[in-house]
């Protein structure tokens, strides 16, 4: 039996929506194919599994392939090592990057910062109107895109959606890489409403840098 808990990344100021996480902080005897296929069956944008909970070692799939960097599931492993062990996170090792992810805890959200050219190679297409990313179809969309148009440009609040069939992914929720790297484009702090109501946010971090944060709600533990 494998045990999975379930957290909720980029929570509005309520709790509310979030991107749903998988993490598996016990992995023992699974094999890479093995977790793969977990990935696959929980649905997930991605799941994670912590090889090592004390140096915070992991890897992250989504339910079509591995990942070497993904927003949403550091921010939401880092919470939930931080209050499975008590003591905040400064670090993350994902296995597939050369160098450590720094994790740090501000105003209430969790943040990670990360290389930019590390994230998934998503596109991304700014529309005129936030009614326009409303309307758009994940049948038609491009298969690795962040569709987004502002909502108040002065005060840095964008509208965003996230289609990732690339990545096994009809839709992502509330993605953290696409929003790091637009954030970095940008070249200033955002605040983005993302999906059917998750917050993000996410600020260029010097050179080729960027650092993406939110709230993280614990849903449940599940087994299969």
């Amino acid at each position: 039996m494998t045990e999975v808990d379930v957290v909720r990344v980029f929570a509005d100021e309520h709790g509310r929506h979030g991107n749903a996480l998988g993490v598996v902080l016990d992995p023992a005897g699974l094999s890479q194919a093995d977790q793969q296929a977990i990935a696959a069956e929980l649905g997930y944008s991605e799941t994670v599994f912590v090889e090592d909970v004390g140096s915070a070692r992991l890897r992250i799939y989504t339910p079509a392939v591995e990942l070497p960097l993904a927003g949403h599931p550091l921010v939401g492993v880092s919470w939930l090592l931080a209050r499975e062990t008590g003591r905040a996170q400064d670090f993350l090792r994902p296995v597939l990057l050369a160098e450590p992810v720094p994790t740090f805890v501000e105003d209430g959200a969790t943040w990670v910062r990360a290389t930019v050219a590390d994230a998934p190679p998503w596109d991304h297409l700014r529309l005129a109107e936030a009614a326009e990313v409303e309307a758009a179809d994940p049948a038609t969309a491009d298969e690795k895109v962040q569709m987004w148009a502002w909502l108040d440009e002065r005060a840095g609040v964008v509208r965003a959606r996230v289609f990732a069939r690339a990545f096994g992914v009809a839709e992502d929720e509330a993605c953290g890489s696409a929003t790091l790297m637009l954030a970095a484009q940008l070249g200033r702090p955002i605040t983005v409403r993302h999906g059917e109501g998750s917050v993000v946010l996410a600020r260029p971090a010097g050179p080729g840098l960027g650092e993406v944060g939110g709230r993280v709600v614990y849903d449940m533990r599940r087994a299969l």
